[in-house]
């Protein structure tokens, strides 16, 4: 059985694992976009783009609202392996276009009346299983011509909902959309898996939470960020006070430094990063798929194998995208004789033995192959150095004592 509704925004006293899904009361014919919030969005984030060019508000609001499907009351489906309590507060905390604390579902984000959300949710050890059910559940009551009338008619899913849990993505030409983070962790619903469903009392939503033979388990029962202030006459939402008094986030950061690559660690990303994108993400779905028809996917290793392994490619393409956005490429045509990031060195350590190092940026760091970071202890003691000098490096075991005998 379901527990709800409770009005997005308030705690929800639940610390189980589970499933959870937010809804209107009644269908909406049209998605209820907020301009402002979405300019604000666009002002705040510089690296979102849309089919690859900056759009503009108007543009972005009308994407966005190719998704909606009027006739469903459920937006977003999500689901926790330890605390819906938790996660919901987290989603409630994280400010549009930020990724912390968590950023699923960050498409509600830009509707107007989000304190009359409704939440629904069910605690269940088993919230894969409930999950991929509840997609199934809501793609299945979609009708085929509203489903046609998508910006994207083959994947369907609850407005804010971006992937399906086989890893297949909504292609809404967003990207960039969330500001990038130096401790890059799954945020959003394409790192965290959601699917569809209703609430208990909204028509197809009763039946999907409250069925036992569709979930295929037992029984179940069952804060926002600081964000950029606008003038307004009318009082905040509960929404707003609620973000008002949850301090301060990752949105107050400082933009992250560029990223130093020489031209060949800069090709290899790149070459990475189409490895993952064309030949392990589909190679991943393709696993998952498979082993989802083999039914009981509590008892099934090869479907939990496959999601654990999407969960690690998946985390490594935002991170190579999100080093990608900014990035600032080595000189390695100009040589004055100085050490600098792009440099072969060779030393001499304090009993004869020589060391050759290679300075590149903190991302291209291979210690075994040589190859340091500019902002290590021995690359910062190298920079800027010439053959002949001496120099000392403080490293964890002490001191290093070594003289540069050749720059290249």
């Amino acid at each position: 059985m379901a527990d709800g509704p409770a009005t997005l925004g308030t705690p929800v006293r639940s610390n189980k694992p589970g499933v959870y899904l937010i809804e209107v009361a009644t269908p909406i014919v049209a998605a209820p976009i907020d301009f402002n919030t979405v300019g604000r969005w666009l002002d705040r984030v510089p690296t979102l783009t849309l089919d690859g060019v900056r759009p503009t508000g108007r543009d972005l609001a009308a994407r966005l609202h190719d998704f909606w499907l009027p006739g469903q009351t459920v937006l977003y489906v999500g689901m926790s392996g330890a605390s819906i309590g938790s996660r919901l507060g987290a989603f409630v905390r994280t400010p549009l276009g930020d990724r912390k604390p968590y950023a699923g579902g960050y498409w509600l984000k830009t509707l107007t009346g989000l304190d009359r959300l409704r939440v629904w949710w069910a605690e269940t050890d088993a919230a894969e299983e409930y999950e991929d059910a509840l997609l199934e559940a809501f793609a299945a009551a979609v009708p085929a011509e509203v489903a046609a009338a998508l910006h994207d008619p083959e994947v369907v899913l609850p407005f804010a909902n971006l992937q399906r849990p086989d890893g297949v993505r909504k292609r809404h030409g967003l990207a960039g959309a969330l500001l990038a983070d130096d401790a890059s962790q799954p945020a959003t619903d394409a790192d965290r898996r959601a699917a569809g469903a209703r609430g208990r009392t909204g028509g197809a939503t009763s039946g999907v939470l409250r069925s036992r033979t569709a979930l295929k388990t037992g029984p179940t029962r069952a804060t926002p960020a600081r964000a950029k202030p606008a003038t307004r006459s009318t009082p905040p939402t509960p929404w707003e006070r609620a973000s008002r008094s949850a301090g301060p986030t990752t949105g107050s950061k400082a933009q992250r430094p560029p990223t130093r690559l020489s031209p060949s660690g800069l090709a290899a990303l790149q070459a990475e990063l189409e490895e993952l994108t064309s030949v392990t993400r589909p190679a991943i779905v393709a696993r998952i798929v498979a082993a989802r028809e083999l039914g009981d996917l509590k008892e099934n290793s090869d479907y939990h194998e496959a999601r654990r392994e999407q969960s690690f490619a998946e985390g490594r393409v935002q991170a190579i995208e999100d080093l990608l956005r900014n990035v600032e490429l080595i000189d390695e045509g100009i040589y004055d004789g100085r050490a600098r990031l792009g440099s072969t060195v060779v030393v001499e350590g304090p009993h004869g033995d020589e060391e050759t190092f290679t300075l590149v940026g903190s991302s291209e760091a291979n210690p075994a192959a040589g190859r340091i970071s500019a902002g290590s202890p021995i690359g910062t003691a190298l920079l800027d150095r010439v053959a002949g000098d001496e120099v000392e490096a403080i490293i964890p075991s002490g001191r290093l004592r070594f003289k540069i005998l050749a720059v290249r």
